[in-house]
C-alpha cells in the first residue's frame, strides 16, 4: 500500500478505477499513515475515521481518495470547528460549505481536520489550543502557515491532497516550508458561500497543498465557478485548469526580483540562490528572463494598510464568533498576537477601514501596470525569510514577532491585496535538506498560465519529496 500511498491524488483515483485498490484499502491505509505519523507531527487536530471508513463516496473523479481540510474555513457538515481556536470548543457545523459539497461530490474522502494558527493570523502553526504542528524535513522546525497541519499532512505522507487558504501568503508559505506545490488563486475564483462572501475584504482565497501540479489544477477546477449572490467572480479561465498541464507556454517574459525593494527586508543568500537558479532554468525553456519587477512592490507604506484591514477584520471575527457561541469573546481568551490585533482593530473607525481599503486600490493599480508593460510572470522567493525554527515567529515578545513576520510575508501578503495569482513551487533545497519555494506571479485570472509554465518546471527538474515517510 506504500507505493499507492506515495502516488498523488490523480493517481490513487486512477488506482482506483482500475481495481488494484478498494476504496477501503486506501481509506485505511491513509488512515494507519496518520496514526503512525502524527503523534510527532501534530497536523491532523480532529479525527473522523470510522464515518470516512462507513462512507460511500460519490462517483466522481477522486471516488475514494483520502483528503484533509484545514480547519478554517472549509466547513463540513456534523463535524467540529476551531479555527486554531479554543473560543469555537463545542462548535458543530450545521451545512457544507460550497467548496466542502463540490470536493465530496467528485468523490473525496474526509478523514479529518488539519491544525492552524489561531484564526490563521500569523504564518507559522503552532496554536495554544492544539500545540505546534512540526516540519516533516525536521521536526524541530515549522511547518509554516497557516495551512501548516495541511501542508505537513501532504510532505508526510498522510494524504496526497490537502485544502488550505491563503491570506497573507498562508497556501504558498507552507507548499514553500514543506517543499509542496501551492497556488493561491484569483481572488474571486472560488466561493466562500453560502455562509460567507469573501475573507479578509477579498484578500483570502482558498486552494490546496500538493505535491503535483496536476494536482493542484485538478482540484482547483472542482471548486472554481461564480455562485449566485457572490460578491465579485474572476475572469472566466478558456478550458479547465486540468488540461492546461502539458500545454505550451510559448516563450514568456520573465521578471525576477531576488532582493526585495524595500528596505525592511534584509537579503537573505539562500533565497537569492533559489531564484538564480530558478532563473536558470526557465532560461534554458526557452524563456527571457531578465531582472525586473513592479515598483509599486517596494512601497514602504504597504505593510501598514495590509495590517489594519487584517486587523479590522480579526475584529469583526471575534465579535461574530462571540454572536455564534451567545457570549461575547473578551480579549483575555484570546493568544496575545490575536489580543493586540484584535484590540488594534476595535479601535479602528469604519472611515479608517475605507481608507485603507482604498489605499490598496491605488497599489492594486500600480501594480498591475508592470504585466500590462510588456511581462508575463514576476519569478521571486516565496518566504522573505528562509526556513525557522518552531519558536521564531511566536516569541513572548509582540514586537519582535510582528517584526519577523513583516518581512517574511513581503513576497506573498501584495498579490492577496492585487488579488493576483501565484505559485510556489519547490525548487530550492538548504545545505541542510530544509525546503525553499519559489514563487511565480501571473496576471489577474491567469491561472492557466501558472499551471502551464509550473508543468512545464515539473517536468524538467521533478519535484523531489524525502519527507515522506
Amino acid at each position: 500500500m506504500d507505493e499507492v500511498l506515495a502516488l498523488d491524488a490523480v493517481g490513487q483515483a486512477q488506482a482506483v478505477r482500475e481495481g488494484k485498490v478498494s476504496v477501503r484499502e486506501l481509506v485505511a491505509a491513509a488512515i494507519a499513515k496518520i496514526e503512525a505519523n502524527d503523534g510527532e507531527i501534530n497536523a491532523v487536530v480532529h479525527r473522523r475515521f470510522e464515518r470516512a471508513l462507513a462512507e460511500k463516496p460519490a462517483d466522481g473523479p477522486f471516488h475514494g481518495v483520502p483528503i484533509l481540510l484545514k480547519d478554517l474555513g472549509w466547513v463540513q457538515e456534523g463535524e467540529p470547528y476551531n479555527a486554531g481556536s479554543r473560543t469555537l470548543d463545542g462548535v458543530r457545523i450545521a451545512a457544507d460549505s460550497y467548496s466542502v459539497a463540490r470536493l465530496r461530490a467528485a468523490g473525496f474522502v474526509v478523514l479529518g481536520r488539519t491544525n492552524t494558527p489561531e484564526f490563521g493570523t500569523t504564518i507559522t502553526t503552532e496554536p495554544a489550543a492544539f500545540g505546534p504542528t512540526r516540519n516533516p524535513y525536521d521536526l524541530e522546525y515549522s511547518a509554516g502557515g497557516s495551512s501548516g497541519g495541511s501542508a505537513a499532512a501532504v510532505a508526510s505522507g498522510m494524504v496526497a491532497i490537502a485544502t488550505a487558504s491563503d491570506g497573507g501568503g498562508s497556501i504558498r508559505i507552507p507548499a514553500s516550508m514543506c517543499g509542496l506545490v501551492g497556488l493561491k488563486p484569483t481572488k474571486g475564483r472560488s466561493s466562500y458561500g453560502p455562509a460567507g462572501g469573501e475573507g479578509w475584504n477579498g484578500f483570502s482565497c482558498a486552494g490546496f497543498v500538493s505535491r503535483t501540479v496536476r494536482d493542484t489544477a485538478a482540484a482547483l477546477d472542482l471548486i472554481s465557478g461564480y455562485r449566485p449572490g457572490d460578491p465579485y467572480d474572476a475572469p472566466a479561465l478558456p478550458r479547465p485548469l486540468a488540461e492546461e498541464v502539458g500545454a505550451d507556454p510559448g516563450r514568456l517574459r520573465i521578471g525576477y526580483v531576488a532582493v526585495h525593494p524595500r528596505p525592511d527586508v534584509p537579503e537573505e543568500r539562500e533565497l537569492s540562490a533559489a531564484v538564480a537558479d530558478a532563473a536558470v532554468l526557465l532560461e534554458r525553456l526557452g524563456h527571457q528572463v531578465e531582472a525586473g519587477c513592479p515598483g509599486a512592490l517596494g512601497d514602504p507604506a504597504f505593510p501598514e494598510h495590509f495590517g489594519a484591514v487584517v486587523a479590522n477584520n480579526l475584529a469583526a471575527e471575534v465579535e461574530s464568533v462571540g454572536r455564534w457561541r451567545g457570549k461575547p469573546v473578551e480579549l483575555e481568551e484570546l493568544e496575545p498576537r490575536n489580543q493586540a490585533m484584535a484590540k488594534a482593530g476595535r479601535g479602528q473607525t469604519a472611515v479608517d477601514q475605507i481608507l485603507a481599503i482604498q489605499w490598496m486600490d491605488g497599489f492594486r493599480r500600480r501594480m498591475a501596470e508592470w504585466w500590462t508593460s510588456g511581462y508575463d510572470l514576476l519569478l521571486a522567493p516565496t518566504l522573505g525569510i528562509g526556513p525557522f525554527p518552531l519558536g521564531y515567529i511566536t516569541p513572548d515578545d509582540l514586537s519582535t514577532a510582528f517584526g519577523r513576520t513583516g518581512p517574511a510575508v513581503a513576497y506573498t501578503s501584495p498579490f492577496n491585496a492585487t488579488g493576483q495569482p501565484s505559485i510556489s513551487l519547490p525548487l530550492h533545497r538548504t545545505a541542510a535538506g530544509l525546503p525553499v519555494g519559489v514563487q511565480l506571479v501571473a496576471a489577474f485570472g491567469r491561472e492557466d498560465l501558472l499551471i502551464r509554465i509550473a508543468a512545464q518546471v515539473e517536468a524538467a527538474a521533478p519535484f523531489q519529496h524525502g519527507a515522506m515517510r
